[in-house]
């Protein structure tokens, strides 16, 4: 499972010109599922998200987590992540997960998400398989990969 998260001061999502969903500060956060993922892969992939600590201090040292600054979550899931880009000039989807099973577990993420955050901030979602457009002001800007297995 792959899950790129951006540092952001605004980020929203839009389906045709309507804006479906959108946050204040908090983390942009793609998703990518393979095969072998599963619903314990999403858990552990979750917790180091929420705790993972990319906010800045006082001293503007990366020392707060999104959790620590009650900041808002935007998920969206990104087929495109799970690419192998080792061979060729096109890139091979043969690893991701078939797109049945990846929304179930997209779904489950979203909702444990919901359930562990969204008590203390704001948790929204893009739409599963839509033409997607995304609008975000990174902020620093802070990207980081992170894959778990």
């Amino acid at each position: 499972m792959q899950a790129l998260i951006q540092r952001v001061l605004t980020a929203n999502v839009s389906i045709n010109g309507q804006v479906i969903s959108q946050i204040e500060r908090g983390l942009l956060l793609f998703l990518g599922f393979e095969k072998d993922d599963s619903f314990l892969v999403t858990e552990k992939l979750l917790a180091k998200i929420l705790n993972y600590r990319v906010f800045p201090d006082d001293k503007d040292k990366m020392n707060h987590s999104v959790c620590d600054i009650r900041g808002e979550l935007l998920i969206v899931s990104q087929f495109t992540l799970a690419a192998n880009t080792q061979k060729g000039l096109r890139p091979s989807f043969s690893s991701a997960m078939h797109p049945s099973q990846s929304k179930v577990l997209f779904d489950e993420f979203v909702a444990l998400a919901k359930r562990t955050h969204g008590g203390m901030a704001r948790v929204e979602q893009g739409q599963f398989g839509a033409d997607m457009q995304i609008a975000l002001v990174n902020d620093g800007p802070v990207t980081f990969m992170l894959q778990q297995y």
